[in-house]
């Protein structure tokens, strides 16, 4: 354990508090100095507000004086997607489209259930236009780079949240994930990231992108995630299409271990193109299980290549999200997102519902696949991060759709809705991140989390971007 309080986890800070070893207000104070020391390098952030940090951190501290805590994350700071509704700060969404005035009187359940648990909000980290790439660069917010390579994206759409975790700017961050916004940036930070079973984390407003969206912790630790999904798994009545609130404290059984598991590996999906230096890395984390006492097999799930179910489905939601728009609102698009708003509003309802249909027949091959095995394991990336100011890596198909050949590993599962974590699991020969995804079954955080926390301690990366 580290005695530097940026580079504590969240555990580590409400330990020290409980022991009055140091305070909130330290805390924040340190993480606070650490951005203003290094975030012009990254771009990771749209708003940091140290005035109204620094005030909830008082009071954080003073309740800790008295013994009395006010939630879970109480001290802990905390950063939010700038996709995510917070009252007080503008929500731009990255996007030159987005009125800067307001109001903006309303928290997104997430961020509610944070401060009703005494998180400390830092600010809003970047994003790119209303998350529709999986790299984090935009007219209104710039471009926001890789803390280990600074000429190397983080990924995205959460890039900023996940950038802001690997330099030590905090260590909780609220991301999105609607085709693995979450996941990809965590494998190119070297950060943990986790999409929770669609429902799990109720949202509002309800994304474009309806039920492949989801809103979940990033952190730089498994347990950190499995408390701020406690926190953050809490009911709000805003959300429709949200699980029945069951009270799961995610943190029990985190160190069960996974002997007699039942594990599928997958190195490619039976389609991907995987960078060999990837392949390796990814293939060798793969023998962790096995040393923990899990049983692994080479399969693969079966299912086809779901690209263009998953373009039909997110395409006409980013049509959706901007037919009231003016033609003079849409021309402030990025062209290549004007783009697919453009072949989403081609789209019919039969394409429509042939997708659907599609995705019905993916889910239940997946709910088969998952009757045989506990988990399955894949590289969460097909590639280590890229320069900045490129759409897709060198070697990308002429066809490539701006980013889901080279994500090919994250999207399945927005359609099939399982839960599904990027953990890293060592570094190419250049020293970028590599990600390891772990998937389960529908509504099985605690097997995916229990697998991360094993995989964790088994193989421990502690190396620092060198900032």
């Amino acid at each position: 354990m580290s005695d530097n309080l940026i580079e504590m986890s969240a555990v580590e800070l409400l330990a020290g508090y409980r022991e009055g070893r140091f305070s909130p207000l330290e805390a924040t104070q340190a993480v606070l100095d650490r951005i203003h020391a290094v975030n012009d390098k990254i771009n990771a952030f749209m708003i940091i507000d140290d005035e109204g940090a620094l005030a909830a951190a008082k009071l954080s501290e003073a309740r800790w004086a008295k013994g009395a805590p006010m939630g879970e994350l109480d001290g802990v700071p905390t950063t939010i997607k700038d996709l995510v509704l917070t009252k007080g700060w503008p929500t731009l969404k990255g996007s030159l489209t987005v009125d800067p005035a307001g109001p903006w009187d309303e928290d997104a359940p997430c961020v509610a259930r944070l401060r009703e648990h005494g998180a400390i909000l830092l600010g809003k980290t970047t994003t790119p236009e209303v998350g529709w790439k999986g790299l984090t660069e935009s007219a209104l917010s710039g471009t926001t780079r890789n803390p280990w390579n600074l000429a190397k994206t983080p990924g995205g759409s959460s890039g900023g949240a996940a950038a802001a975790l690997a330099a030590n700017m905090g260590p909780l961050a609220v991301g999105s994930d609607g085709g693995g916004s979450i996941r990809i940036p965590a494998s190119f930070t070297g950060v943990f990231g986790i999409k929770a079973n669609y429902g799990r984390v109720p949202v509002y407003p309800e994304s474009a992108m309806r039920t492949l969206s989801n809103v979940g912790p990033m952190t730089r630790t498994v347990g950190d995630a499995a408390l701020m999904l406690n926190v953050m798994s809490e009911p709000d009545h805003r959300d429709h299409t949200a699980l029945p609130y069951q009270d799961i404290d995610f943190t029990q059984g985190l160190d069960d271990g996974i002997a007699g598991l039942k594990v599928a590996f997958s190195p490619d999906l039976g389609y991907a193109k995987v960078d060999d230096d990837v392949a390796a890395i990814v293939a060798d984390a793969v023998k962790a299980f096995t040393e923990l006492g899990a049983s692994v097999v080479r399969r693969d799930p079966g299912f086809e290549n779901p690209k263009a179910i998953f373009k039909a489905h997110w395409w006409a939601g980013a049509a959706g999200a901007f037919a009231h728009f003016s033609d003079e609102d849409k021309a402030k698009l990025e062209p290549e997102f004007a783009q697919i708003v453009a072949e989403g509003e081609d789209l019919s309802i039969l394409d429509y519902m042939r997708a659907m249909e599609g995705r019905t027949v993916l889910h239940l091959q997946l709910r088969e696949f998952f009757q045989e095995f506990d988990l399955l394991l894949t590289p969460s990336l097909a590639v280590p991060a890229f320069d900045v100011g490129r759409l897709q890596p060198p070697g990308s198909p002429p066809d490539d759709t701006y980013w889901t050949d080279w994500t090919p590993f994250s999207y399945p599962f927005n359609l099939g809705q399982q839960p599904a974590c990027s953990i890293p699991c060592g570094f190419t020969a250049h020293g970028l991140p590599v990600g390891l995804q772990i998937v389960a079954d529908n509504f099985r955080e605690d097997l995916v989390l229990r697998a991360a926390k094993a995989f964790e301690a088994a193989r421990p990366l502690d190396r620092q971007p060198d900032l």
